[in-house]
């Protein structure tokens, strides 16, 4: 079922959001550089990203990158043919039914022309010390990043829901990544586990992993500091020894 995430461990993905590039030069020069720092997966996805910017960035990704592309979907419209497969996610953070199951029913008509792997997703939002865009444009409130419980439950009730993925989410630009405590409690659930936002170091991409993240995601730190994709090649070549 899982395709990409089979046999993974301590595995780095990088999420690129399309919007964030004002010519195709520079998303192509842009991938050029996360091909070169070898992710086990790339994500493709925005708050905001246009249907055709999404497109050609998803199309170019799988040009240029080995690692599987997988679409992390903020609204209906982002869907590609050329991606290996989708985070059918559902906000169990939130109470918006349209990040419930709203969009998920705008884009069936076109999931079924298209052969993609679709994987049902509990996606949680933990609060990381800013409003992200996430929460904005759901309309949706974060847990509280010390409420233990709250986030243990609802990460088994979307487990009991038949999700098959955890994705636990700081936001776009934290300021405070996800606390090793809490992934430590989330990875107990013992669903696959995704960790993103905020982190902006190999030392809390390692204590991410160490507490039980299988996957970390990496998006913000490498726009802002693309030598940071330098480290993350080392990173991942290190624990192979």
């Amino acid at each position: 079922m899982l395709k990409f995430l089979n046999g993974l461990k301590n595995g780095i993905a990088i999420l690129i959001d399309p919007d964030k590039f004002s010519s195709k030069d520079k998303l192509s020069t842009y991938l050029d550089k996360v091909s070169f720092a070898n992710p086990d997966i790339v994500f493709i996805g925005g708050s905001t990203v246009s249907k055709i910017d999404f497109q050609n960035c998803v199309e170019l990704s799988k040009e240029k990158i080995k690692a599987p592309i997988v679409i992390f979907p903020g609204a209906s419209h982002q869907l590609s043919e050329h991606a290996d497969a989708i985070l059918f996610l559902s906000l169990i953070s939130g109470r918006n039914p349209d990040y419930l199951i709203g969009h998920h029913i705008a884009a069936v008509s076109e999931l079924e022309k298209m052969n993609l792997q679709i994987i049902p997703t509990s996606y949680m939002l933990v609060d990381g010390g800013k409003k992200s865009s996430v929460e904005y444009i759901s309309n949706t409130n974060p847990i509280p990043k010390d409420a233990f419980s709250i986030a243990r439950k609802t990460a088994l009730a979307g487990k009991y829901l038949g999700h098959k993925i955890l994705y636990a989410d700081a936001g776009s630009g934290a300021m405070e990544n996800i606390s090793k405590e809490m992934i430590t409690i989330l990875s107990e659930t013992n669903s696959p586990l995704i960790v993103g936002g905020g982190i902006r170091s190999i030392e809390q991409i390692r204590g991410a992993h160490q507490a039980g993240a299988q996957v970390v995601v990496i998006g913000n730190k490498i726009e802002e500091d693309i030598n940071f994709l330098l480290d993350i090649k080392n990173y991942s070549l290190n624990l192979g020894l």
